[in-house]
């Protein structure tokens, strides 16, 4: 009879166990998910802009300094600042932002938006041009 109850009681361990497993699986699944994925996407961005810098970019270093481009080398890059042109060696690794880059994409963004909306007005214009056309033929073989 005793042995008979260790039985079922280990059984029981196993099961809980098992589901603390499970729990502990799942969460670092979430985990891997919301956080260390994301986190790396981000990362692989940033090395792809350090890596196509090129002269004449303006850039923003993570101390803040703003300067452009005037030689880069495999792990270094010698900028210009302000209106006295001092220049400046610095790491890839300190560039926080290629602003020429980012103006760049805004007037993408500004340019491609432009397009869509004189398209809706073409779109628009031939509508009303249909209705005319329509309405006249009506008239007509009235």
């Amino acid at each position: 009879m005793i042995n008979l109850l260790n039985m079922l009681g280990g059984a029981g361990d196993q099961k809980g166990s098992m589901s603390y497993i499970l729990v502990m699986v799942a969460f670092f699944g979430v985990m891997y998910f919301l956080m260390i994925r994301p986190q790396k996407k981000k990362q692989k961005e940033e090395q792809n802009m350090r890596d196509s810098i090129q002269i004449g970019d303006e850039i923003t270093t993570i101390g803040g300094i703003m300067g452009r481009v005037v030689t880069v080398k495999e792990d270094s890059l010698i900028i210009e600042t302000g209106a006295d042109r001092n220049k400046m060696k610095i790491t890839r690794w300190a560039i926080q932002s290629n602003n020429t880059a980012n103006d760049r994409a805004e007037a993408e963004k500004a340019a491609a938006k432009a397009a869509q909306e004189a398209e809706k007005e073409e779109r628009a214009a031939a509508r009303g041009k249909a209705r005319k056309t329509r309405k006249t033929k009506n008239e007509d073989e009235e």
